[in-house]
């Protein structure tokens, strides 16, 4: 009985730090945005499922004899589990299948990176984006997005011609150059074919 306290405890901060990594992974995607909390949006669903396992041990274990255990653990299984099926299910059915096709750092900069990431859909689309800083602070700016319907619209090729500007060409031959701002804000974002 002695271990139900500190169990509970464990299971209720596991729980809370799950559920406050789904909202930062959904919340996360501005402009500037952490990578650190981008990536967690690829993790959304087992997180999801792991804060509501968690939050449910934790109640059971914490509320051994109280009136309100009952009820709370019928809430976070009434609400949690249909929730995190439907999660489940519009990420297996919709949830983009991402692979990153290029990544490369600035001439001469060791903090910032060019990424190119590339949607394995039936119309794939290309998203370049400009990376800068260092982990756990490193930020991530959209610079373009390139395909869909179009073949003539894909991303053919994407390089730095120096350390503050990028090139981008489609297979059709259009250019497009984007200057980088000291702080890693490209001064526009390109879209072709979207």
């Amino acid at each position: 009985m002695r271990y139900r306290r500190p169990a509970a405890f464990v299971l209720l901060t596991v729980g809370a730090v799950c559920a406050a990594a789904v909202v930062a992974g959904i919340e996360a995607g501005d402009e500037g945005g952490l990578v650190v909390l981008t990536e967690l949006q690829a993790h959304i669903v087992p997180l999801g499922w792991l804060a509501v396992a968690a939050l449910t041990g934790a109640t059971l274990l914490g509320l051994a004899r109280s009136p309100l255990r009952l009820p709370l653990v019928t809430a976070l299984l009434v609400v949690g589990v249909p929730m995190m099926l439907l999660a489940s299910f519009v990420s297996a059915t919709y949830g983009a299948s991402i692979a990153q096709e290029k990544t490369e750092p600035a001439p001469g900069r060791g903090d910032r990176r060019l990424v190119v990431e590339r949607d394995r859909d039936l119309d794939p689309v290309w998203h370049v984006y400009v990376q800068q800083g260092n982990r756990p602070l490193e930020r991530r700016w959209s610079v373009g997005s390139f395909g869909g319907r179009s073949d003539a619209h894909a991303l053919r090729e994407t390089v730095w011609t120096a350390p503050d500007r990028i090139r981008m060409t489609t297979r059709e031959g259009a250019v497009h150059e984007v200057t980088i701002a000291p702080g890693g804000r490209p001064d526009r974002v390109v879209s072709a074919g979207r």
